[in-house]
C-alpha cells in the first residue's frame, strides 16, 4: 500500500513539473506555465521559474516539436484563448526596447531566445535570466509564454521572424497549480 501511494506521490509531482526540479529547488518554485497547442498543432509542456536572489532560473520541457530551433517569448498578456495565441498579445517590453537575443544588451524582457528541439521533437531548456522577476520590475507573473514554429533570428523587428504560435500558456503562482487526474 506504501509502495501504491508513493507512485502516486511521484505521479502528481511529475505532473505539476517537479521532475524538473531538484528536492531544494522544490521548495523555492514560484511559478509554473503548462504549455498547450494552438489549434492544429501539436506542442506540450511544461515551463519552471524560480526566482533567485538577481535572476529567475527558467527551465523547460517541451515536446510535439518539429526538429530544430523555435523561438520562445514571454508575452504581455496572460491570455491564451484565441485559437492561434494572438490573445497574448506582443512580446512583454516594459522598456520599450528593441527585439534581440537572450544575451543582448538591448532586448525585451521576454526575449528568452530558441528551444532547439532533437530528432524526436523533445526540447529542453535551462538558463539563468536577470532581466525578467516574479515580482516588482519587469514581473511575468500572470503573462504568457508562447513557442513559434520557426527560429527567432534575435535581429528582425519586431518579432524575430520567428513565425505563428504554436503553443501558449499562461505563467502562474505555484500555488494556483491544481493537479488533475487523468481519466
Amino acid at each position: 500500500m506504501k509502495r501504491f501511494l508513493g507512485m502516486g506521490v511521484l505521479a502528481a509531482a511529475f505532473l505539476a513539473g517537479a521532475s524538473l526540479l531538484s528536492a531544494e529547488e522544490a521548495k523555492s518554485l514560484k511559478a509554473l506555465c503548462e504549455l498547450k497547442a494552438t489549434k492544429g498543432n501539436k506542442v506540450e509542456g511544461t515551463i519552471i521559474f524560480i526566482q533567485k536572489k538577481n535572476s529567475v532560473m527558467i527551465r523547460a520541457h517541451v515536446k510535439g516539436l518539429t526538429p530544430g530551433k523555435h523561438g520562445f517569448h514571454i508575452h504581455e498578456c496572460g491570455d491564451c484563448s484565441a485559437p492561434d495565441g494572438s490573445s497574448a498579445k506582443g512580446h512583454f517590453n516594459p522598456g520599450k526596447h528593441n527585439h534581440g537575443g537572450p544575451s543582448a544588451k538591448e532586448r525585451h524582457a521576454g526575449d528568452l531566445g530558441n528551444l532547439n528541439a532533437n530528432d524526436k521533437g523533445v526540447a529542453d531548456y535551462e538558463r539563468s535570466d536577470s532581466t525578467i522577476h516574479l515580482s516588482g520590475d519587469n514581473n511575468i507573473m500572470g503573462k504568457s509564454v508562447i513557442v513559434h514554429e520557426k527560429v527567432d533570428d534575435y535581429k528582425t523587428q519586431p518579432t524575430g521572424n520567428a513565425g505563428s504560435r504554436i503553443a501558449c500558456g499562461v505563467i502562474k503562482k505555484k500555488e494556483d497549480k491544481k493537479v488533475e487526474k487523468k481519466k
